[in-house]
């Protein structure tokens, strides 16, 4: 039985590029980005209307089950993305890069960054780092890939930063972090990513260069937002950053509807006439006969 959907579908949008995230800025209209990982995730978020997907290396942890980021590969990548890229028609599709995957050398940073384009579907890349992946970041826009920066805190330097901690809270790290800033617009990266850093900190940055920034648990005064999308519907229990807004407790929803299920298959409550196919009498009792025929004196398993 069909279904007609009662949710409104943004239709007929174009193309978000990385040009249009800047003319948002430009024209102070918030950008909203989340991540997804599967086709039909990225489907309902290009049909409700979000500016850019993300498809993160944050899957290792809420996909794949890995207790960090850093086991996530290139190929697990790529085959999430190309997922992705086959149910969003408009939003701007971004590329996580993957630890060890842009940082042993220039030209292998501009390879696996070339793939994400021409093997996963994406628009662009994002990576980690600030002063120190200039190189990186210029080759790979150099080969005319767009490179989206990310600031503060850095997943894939955890072990290095001492955990999952604010950045930016000091007067000199904040200071590093806004010269980092600028030397990322310098580099050529069309937006960057806020991750962690205090309110205030993130606001002075974003008035104060000319690209976008997307804000994750750095206030509301960066350019945009993003979430990763397991937090924000509560299906990832293990933890919930506190700057998480859940919209939804999916976890608890589909517990339930599983414990539901089990029962029903049990009593035996599912399936039901309605959710059955039937046949016509005619052609039944006509493969009673010929069933009669096969299998002669044959007990039926139910008898034995």
């Amino acid at each position: 039985m069909s279904t007609v959907s009662v949710f409104p579908i943004v239709s007929n949008r174009k193309k978000i590029t990385t040009i249009s995230l800047q003319q948002k800025k430009l024209r102070g209209e918030h950008i909203s980005m989340l991540t997804a990982y599967d086709f039909p995730t990225a489907q309902v978020m290009d049909q409700a209307g979000v500016d850019a997907i993300l498809v993160g290396d944050s899957l290792g942890m809420v996909v794949l089950g890995y207790e960090s980021t850093l086991p996530v590969t290139m190929e697990e990548m790529l085959h999430h993305s190309r997922a992705v890229a086959r149910g969003s028609k408009s939003a701007l599709l971004v590329g996580d890069m993957p630890f060890m995957s842009y940082q042993v050398s220039v030209e292998e940073a501009v390879r696996n960054a070339g793939r994400f384009l021409q093997n996963g579907g994406m628009d662009c890349v994002k990576l980690e780092g600030g002063r120190d992946r200039l190189d990186v970041i210029r080759a790979i826009i150099r080969a005319g890939i767009p490179v989206m920066g990310h600031l503060g805190l850095t997943p894939q330097s955890v072990n290095q930063l001492g955990g999952y901690r604010t950045q930016g809270k000091t007067s000199q790290a904040a200071q590093r972090l806004l010269e980092d800033a600028l030397l990322l617009q310098e580099a050529g990266c069309f937006s960057i990513v806020l991750e962690a850093v205090p309110a205030r900190l993130a606001e002075y940055i974003s008035t104060h260069i000319n690209i976008p920034t997307i804000g994750i648990g750095a206030g509301s005064g960066c350019d945009g937002q993003v979430l990763v999308t397991h937090d924000l519907l509560g299906i990832f229990d293990r933890f919930t950053p506190k700057f998480v807004k859940k919209y939804a407790e999916f976890h608890v929803d589909m517990y339930k509807a599983f414990q539901e299920y089990i029962a029903d298959v049990q009593s035996q409550q599912f399936p039901a006439l309605e959710h059955s196919v039937s046949m016509e009498e005619g052609e039944w009792q006509e493969f009673l006969r010929n069933a009669q025929a096969v299998m002669g004196e044959q007990v039926p398993v139910a008898l034995r």
